[in-house]
């Protein structure tokens, strides 16, 4: 029973042999963390103005966005090649983007395309994310801020005085 026990805790320790030091786990938190934190801080801002993609949505974009990265970088995947899996999640994220895109047509009104803001946040809150799994943060930051200013302060210039 022994042999047993002692192979399965083996086994165990195998397969959470990925991270190999305290400095990489210490990344990994810190960088999947503050594709969180970021991600987070715009979903509130859509989720505070009644947008569907809200809090939950924009942290699970930016953290798998992050997440993607990293662990292709884990895998020893080099810079140029790392590109591959940017792509693939630009390429994904459009999709799931493109759901948010609704063409609205009424009798007495106008067609009219709704849902273009949230999908660009979302394309955005990926590329957030990416830099954070990069370990490129202070770009992560920056952007963040940036995007806080367009979809807070943006509104506010061009609100149609009636």
């Amino acid at each position: 029973m022994s042999n047993v026990l002692a192979s399965v805790i083996r086994s165990v320790r195998a397969e959470f042999s990925d991270v190999s030091d305290v400095d990489q786990a210490t990344r990994i938190i810190v960088r999947l963390t503050v594709a969180a934190l970021l991600g987070g801080i715009l979903g509130w801002q859509r989720e505070s103005h009644g947008k569907a993609a809200g809090l939950r949505t924009h942290m699970l974009v930016s953290i798998g966005s992050a997440l993607f990265v990293l662990v292709a970088l884990q895998a020893g995947v080099d810079t140029a090649n790392s590109s591959r899996v940017i792509q693939g999640v630009i390429a994904g994220i459009g999709f799931l983007g493109a759901g948010t895109i609704l063409k609205a047509e009424g009798k007495d009104s106008e067609p009219h395309v709704k849902g273009l803001t949230t999908a660009a946040g979302i394309w955005l809150t990926a590329a957030i994310g990416v830099c954070a799994g990069l370990g490129k943060e202070t770009t992560a930051v920056v952007s963040t801020a940036l995007a806080m200013v367009v979809l807070s302060a943006v509104p506010m210039l061009t609100k149609k005085k009636d």
